[in-house]
């Protein structure tokens, strides 16, 4: 008779937020999430279009959480004035990270990558978003990520559950079922600010080189990377 593995701790908590709480409001899942997953918990932002949301939500519950913000060296001026604006207001724990090599020092040996098709994208995001995610994860000793990515954001993301097992932490995506309706009524209800480009229609915002306002890309696939991908790497390998 073959013997039944046991399943490991986090295999089994990440059964159990999938299970139970997919019905459950955000402030629960959160909640939940907070008093179970594994420690040391972190939250990732981009602080993109919406991000007020997942900053508002978990730091309502735990304050002093860190946030990690990726610093490519490429961001929007508006990005940067809008990071130092939710750090002061929600008063963050921010960590920023960069990646090893200065954005002028890796034009001088790469060339501009963002233009160099999708090989040349995908190298660039290694470099600067991928690599100082990881080095972030394991110098903060993270054993869970909160993340704000949305099934209805980008059609990679349509079958996503609410927690992941990946590379030796879980995953937790508390507004995973949210639409933009749900979003704009949680800024509207906190006072909440969206991105400062929110409203010249930049509907996913990342570095200023690879990112286009709706309007002039035609669709929400196409924001980013010129329509060549829509997922910068830190949801689909770290």
């Amino acid at each position: 008779m073959s013997k039944i593995t046991p399943l490991v701790p986090e295999y089994s908590l990440v059964h159990q937020a999938n299970h139970n709480l997919e019905t459950a409001s955000a402030e629960a899942r959160v909640a939940w999430a907070l008093a179970h997953l594994p420690h040391r918990q972190v939250l990732a932002s981009s602080f993109g279009a919406q991000s007020a949301v997942m900053l508002h939500l978990v730091t309502r519950q735990r304050p002093d959480i860190p946030v990690i913000f990726i610093d490519t060296g490429y961001h929007f001026p508006e990005t940067y004035r809008f990071v130092d604006r939710l750090t002061q207001r929600l008063d963050l724990n921010l960590h920023v990270y960069r990646p090893r090599f200065s954005a002028a020092w890796q034009e001088a040996r790469h060339g501009k990558r963002w233009e160099q098709g999708r090989d040349g994208i995908e190298a660039y995001n290694q470099e600067n978003k991928v690599e100082p995610m990881q080095r972030a994860l394991r110098e903060l000793s993270a054993g869970t990520w909160f993340s704000g990515i949305r099934r209805d954001q980008a059609s990679s993301r349509e079958k996503l559950p609410l927690a992941q097992y990946r590379n030796g932490r879980i995953k937790f995506h508390p507004i995973l079922d949210w639409t933009d309706r749900d979003v704009h009524a949680y800024l509207n209800r906190h006072e909440l600010p969206y991105h400062p480009l929110w409203e010249q229609g930049y509907v996913s915002i990342g570095d200023w080189h690879t990112t286009r306002s709706l309007q002039e890309a035609g669709s929400k696939e196409a924001t980013r990377f010129f329509g060549l991908k829509r997922e910068c790497g830190l949801h689909e390998s770290v």
